[in-house]
């Protein structure tokens, strides 16, 4: 494992920007992706990526809900469902 996974391993993602969850995610999918891991650094990383994951969504979703009440706070009223083409619209 390579240097840069054992600092990601230690981090917190709660602290972590949503451009820093993204990163470490992506940082993480390419170790596993590689196989140099041994099983027990795959289930650690494995872990970390489903934590960095929830804190991605996590940031998401509250901007999401800034756009949804800016939206709302324009009209006067918050809308119940997102417009059509929206970012929940996304496919990822």
């Amino acid at each position: 494992m390579t240097d840069d996974l054992t600092e990601l391993l230690s981090a917190e993602p709660e602290q972590m920007t949503y451009e820093q969850a993204r990163d470490g995610l992506a940082a993480i999918v390419n170790g596993l992706e590689g196989g140099s891991a041994s099983l027990e650094e795959s289930l650690a990383l494995w872990e970390k990526g489903e934590a960095l994951a929830k804190r991605c969504n996590e940031w998401l979703d509250g901007a999401e809900a800034r756009l949804v009440g800016a939206t709302g706070a324009q009209t006067g009223t918050a809308p119940s469902d997102p417009p059509e083409g929206s970012i929940t619209d996304v496919p990822f």
